[in-house]
């Protein structure tokens, strides 16, 4: 079973930051892709931003230029970084890790979600 725990979520003015952290823990051989997606009320949730393990990204359109995602492979963790914050990005941001286990299986896992509001 494989565990994610978010962080770095919170209330923040137009033209501010954050940075969001998700931290995977279990029976984790690899770890492939990991991104964070988000969900604004009333809306689907989308891709922002993914990770490759060899470190290549896709952004969305919304985001580029403004969000920086990046992981650090020996603690199983993703980051991104959001700078130049509009209300438009306000949402419920998760982070999606998919690998394998030790079992051999594959896992696709979500976390809780975390609340980001950007707003004066």
């Amino acid at each position: 079973q494989v565990q994610l725990v978010e962080s770095g979520g919170g209330l923040v003015q137009p033209g501010g930051s954050l940075r969001l952290s998700c931290a995977a823990s279990g029976s984790i051989v690899t770890i492939n892709a990991m991104g964070w997606y988000r969900q604004a009320p009333g809306k689907q949730r989308e891709l922002v931003a993914t990770i490759t393990s060899g470190g290549s990204t896709i952004y969305a359109d919304s985001v580029k230029g403004r969000f920086t995602i990046s992981r650090d492979n020996a603690k199983n963790t993703v980051y991104l970084q959001m700078n130049s914050l509009k209300p438009e990005d306000t949402a419920v941001y998760y982070c999606n890790t998919q690998g394998r286990t030790w079992s051999g299986a594959g896992f696709s896992s979500w976390g809780q979600g975390t609340q980001v509001t950007v707003s004066s």
